[in-house]
């Protein structure tokens, strides 16, 4: 069948379902995330074969197993050095790549900062929760300080990686988060990504319910969390709350701070998200439970040239000036002659 013919044929989310046996822990998050990433898949209207799914080492790192496309399962965080190949060979395939905090912000934290500064067209996708899962329990780079596991066993010394922080710090032009179980809001955030054009980065927390469970409760728990998140709404005022009675303003001291609508204060004094702000992304970044609420959503999202529409002009140019012959191609840099 040509991609033409299969382009035109509606592909459901049993398309992108393998016959493979699901080798996650019985209530993991990354089954969440699976499901969600094969309802959006059908959305895009990308050909299955045009489809391809790269990951390192680690839990998450099964995920081409899963998804009936192509993919690659790599090694230790280089998921993003194969990627990079890949995309610029060929420019035209939907790249994917399915990291953890260990793969993607541990061994392949320097590869995964040059793709995204590079501004490949590729989606990332980081599940955090906080711990190496597939080597049983050590902390990882964005365990919180003070985290007793089997390998820090009075509590970890590190300060703790912050992934959208990196992201953005690295030029990330589309960086957003959302949670495994909120499978209302996580669909959206993909489609986002996934029609970006350039690197787009989105960390999704991921519950480990055999070494790190209730990692991320506080944000999570069904009677508080409408009073723990911040849905960002790109041009809306941040707002928050059960009966949505709460927001963030920029206080005197230009810094973030959690209002109640009481004494005066109202949904006005809110700040307005921009996407497009790169202080105002870096500011919702560095809001950290319990002072303010988590933000989920799109922290930012900007235009910019991509690597390999750069790299295929370069390409074309070098094919149409290149040397005819072996002789042309020696005589054609610098030479020097040896008497």
């Amino acid at each position: 069948m040509t991609t033409e013919a299969t382009a035109a044929v509606k592909l459901t989310r049993k398309d992108f379902v393998t016959d493979q046996d699901v080798r996650w822990c019985p209530g993991c998050g990354d089954y969440a995330i699976l499901s969600q990433v094969q309802r959006v898949l059908p959305e895009l209207g990308v050909p299955r074969e045009k489809i391809v799914f790269i990951s390192g080492i680690g839990c998450s790192s099964r995920f081409p197993y899963y998804i009936n496309t192509y993919g690659f399962h790599t090694i230790h965080g280089r998921a993003p050095t194969l990627a990079s190949g890949l995309k610029i060979s060929r420019p035209d395939l939907c790249v994917w790549i399915a990291t953890g905090d260990g793969d993607g912000l541990s061994i392949g934290g320097n590869h995964l900062i040059h793709i995204l500064r590079r501004n490949l067209n590729v989606q990332i996708l980081l599940f955090n929760n906080r711990i190496y899962g597939l080597t049983k329990g050590q902390y990882s780079p964005t365990s919180e300080e003070g985290k007793i596991t089997k390998s820090t066993p009075y509590g970890s010394p590190d300060h703790p990686f912050n992934p959208i922080g990196i992201a953005l710090g690295a030029g990330a032009t589309f960086v957003a988060r959302s949670i495994d179980v909120e499978n209302q809001h996580m669909p959206g955030v993909l489609l986002r990504a996934a029609q970006h054009k350039g690197a787009s980065f989105v960390e999704v927390f991921q519950n480990c319910n055999i070494f790190n469970d209730g990692a991320f409760d506080y944000t999570t728990d069904k009677e508080n969390k409408l009073d723990r998140q911040l849905r960002l709404e790109n041009g809306k005022p941040m707002v928050f709350g059960k009966n949505n009675d709460k927001g963030i303003r920029m206080n005197s001291q230009m810094q973030a701070e959690v209002i109640e609508f009481k004494d005066g204060l109202s949904e006005k004094d809110c700040l307005i998200h921009d996407e497009t702000n790169p202080a105002i992304a870096y500011m919702l970044s560095q809001m950290v439970a319990p002072k303010f609420p988590t933000p989920m959503g799109v922290f930012f999202a900007i235009q910019k040239t991509t690597y390999e529409e750069v790299a295929t002009e370069q390409i074309n140019t070098a094919k149409k000036t290149r040397p005819l012959t072996i002789e042309q191609l020696l005589k054609s840099g610098d030479v020097w002659t040896v008497k």
